[in-house]
C-alpha cells in the first residue's frame, strides 16, 4: 500500500510541476504595425520591440538612473556582442585598456534607417508565456544580454516601440538566447500576420508543436525545408534559390545571378527587393504571363500610374479576385531541396490607394546589377505574411508550410490554458 501512495504522490507532483520546468518552448504575439509593416513583439515592462530576423543583437532604450547591471568589456560574451560590426561603427567593443574596462560597449543599430550607436551591454529579462504549442501554459521570466541605446535611434520605428529584437544566426540573437537560458531547442517558429483587424500572429521560440484554434493539426508536421545558408560576414538567413517562374514560365535570371550575393530574407523591408539584374526580367516576365492570363473576349488587367516605390500598378477592379488575392501570375521560388516557395496574389500584391494595387516587387537601388555586395534578393515581411516559417539554427534549415485559405495567423489561441 505504501508502495502505491508513493507512485501516486509521485505521479502528483509530476502533474503539478510548473510549467516552465518542462522547459517549454516560449510564446509571443507578433503585432503589424500598419503606419511602418514593421513587426513588433512584447519584452517587458510595456515594452515593444521590433522584430528584425536578419539583427545580431537585442536592443533597448534603457532609462537613466535605473540601467541593468552591465557586463565587463573582457568578457566573452562582449566578443560576441562585436562579432558583426555594423558599418559605419568602426569603434572596438572595448577601449585601449580593456583588461581594466568595465564596461562592455556594443554598437546597435536601427534596421530601418541604417543608423547606429554606442550602448552598454547589460543584463535583462525577456518576459512571456511558455507554451504547449495550443495556448500559453505560464509565465516566463528569460534572463537576455540586451545593448542599451539612446532614444534617437528609434527614429522610423513604430509608435510605442522601444528597441530590436534580432533573431539572426547570431550567439546574441534572442533565439539563441531562450535556447540558452530556458534550455530548448536553437529555432524559432514565425507566423506573421496581416495585421489590422486580422489581429495578432505568433512567434515561438524553441520549436513546436504549434495548433491553431481552427485546425487542431500540427503546424510543424509536413513542412517543406531547404537549407538556411550562412554568408560570411552576416548573421542573416539566406537560402539558396535555383530558378524563379511566373505561373509555370521561368523568369530569364540564371542560378549563378541568385547566388551572387544570395536570396535573404527580411522583415525589415515591407515588399520584395530585387537587384536589378534580377527585377528587370522579372517585371517583363510578370507583364507577360499578365497578359496571357487573359481570357479571350474577357477583362484585362489595366495598368495604371505607378505609386512609388512600385513600378507595375493596376486598377484593382480590371484584377480578377481569389481566396489566395488577385488574380495575378503566382511568383514561385524553386529551392535548394527540389521545392518551390509559391507566392500568390495575397503575398505579391499590395493595396496602395483605393482602387489601385501595385506589384509588391522594387528595384534594389543604389546597386549595380550583378554586385554581389548586394543580395540578388530580398524576401520582405509581406512575402512572408500568413505562412509558418520554422528557422532551425542547429539544422541550418528554414521549414515553411502555407496556410490554406481560410486560416490566418491571427488563429493561435493566446487565452491561458487552464
Amino acid at each position: 500500500m505504501a508502495r502505491v501512495l508513493l507512485v501516486l504522490a509521485a505521479s502528483l507532483v509530476a502533474l503539478a510541476w510548473p510549467a516552465s520546468c518542462q522547459r517549454l518552448p516560449v510564446l509571443a504575439p507578433v503585432t503589424k504595425d500598419l503606419a511602418t509593416s514593421l513587426y513588433t513583439l512584447p519584452f517587458h515592462d510595456g515594452a515593444n520591440l521590433v522584430l528584425d530576423i536578419a539583427g545580431p543583437l537585442v536592443w533597448f532604450t534603457c532609462q537613466r538612473g535605473n540601467l541593468p547591471a552591465e557586463l565587463p568589456c573582457k568578457s566573452p560574451t562582449c566578443r560576441l556582442a562585436n562579432a558583426y560590426p555594423v558599418p559605419g561603427c568602426h569603434a572596438p567593443g572595448c577601449g585601449r585598456h580593456w583588461h581594466d574596462d568595465k564596461t562592455c560597449t556594443a554598437y546597435p543599430y536601427n534596421p530601418v534607417t541604417g543608423a547606429c550607436a554606442a550602448g552598454n551591454l547589460v543584463h535583462t529579462r525577456f518576459v512571456a508565456n511558455a507554451t504547449d504549442g495550443r495556448n500559453p501554459v505560464s509565465q516566463v521570466n528569460v534572463r537576455a544580454v540586451a545593448a542599451c541605446a539612446p532614444r534617437k535611434l528609434l527614429a522610423s520605428l513604430p509608435r510605442g516601440s522601444t528597441g530590436v529584437a534580432g533573431l539572426a544566426g547570431s550567439c546574441l540573437a534572442l533565439p539563441a538566447q531562450v535556447a540558452s537560458t530556458q534550455k530548448v531547442a536553437n529555432k524559432f517558429l514565425l507566423c506573421l500576420p496581416r495585421g489590422g483587424a486580422n489581429g495578432d500572429g505568433v512567434a515561438i521560440f524553441g520549436g513546436g508543436p504549434l495548433h491553431f484554434w481552427v485546425d487542431p493539426s500540427d503546424y510543424t508536421q509536413s513542412m517543406d525545408y531547404t537549407p538556411l545558408v550562412a554568408k560570411q560576414g552576416s548573421p542573416a538567413h539566406y537560402i539558396s534559390v535555383k530558378s524563379i517562374s511566373m505561373d509555370n514560365s521561368r523568369v530569364p535570371v540564371s542560378e549563378r545571378a541568385l547566388a551572387t550575393g544570395g536570396v535573404m530574407l527580411s522583415t525589415r523591408v515591407p515588399h520584395a527587393l530585387l537587384r536589378r539584374d534580377v527585377y528587370r526580367p522579372f517585371v517583363d516576365a510578370f507583364v507577360k504571363a499578365l497578359a496571357a492570363q487573359a481570357a479571350p473576349g474577357g477583362p484585362v488587367a489595366r495598368a495604371v500610374r505607378p505609386v512609388a516605390p512600385f513600378e507595375l500598378c493596376y486598377d484593382a477592379q480590371t484584377l480578377g479576385n481569389t481566396r489566395f488575392g488577385y488574380w495575378v501570375p503566382s511568383v514561385t521560388l524553386a529551392l535548394d531541396g527540389g521545392r518551390g516557395w509559391r507566392m500568390p496574389g495575397v503575398n505579391s500584391m499590395v493595396d496602395v490607394e483605393p482602387g489601385t494595387a501595385c506589384l509588391a516587387f522594387v528595384e534594389m537601388k543604389g546597386v549595380k546589377a550583378g554586385d554581389g555586395r548586394a543580395p540578388a534578393v530580398i524576401v520582405g515581411g509581406l512575402q512572408m505574411e500568413n505562412i509558418v516559417l520554422e528557422f532551425d539554427m542547429e539544422k541550418k534549415r528554414l521549414g515553411m508550410r502555407t496556410m490554406p485559405y481560410y486560416m490566418q495567423c491571427s488563429h493561435f489561441n493566446f487565452t491561458r490554458s487552464a
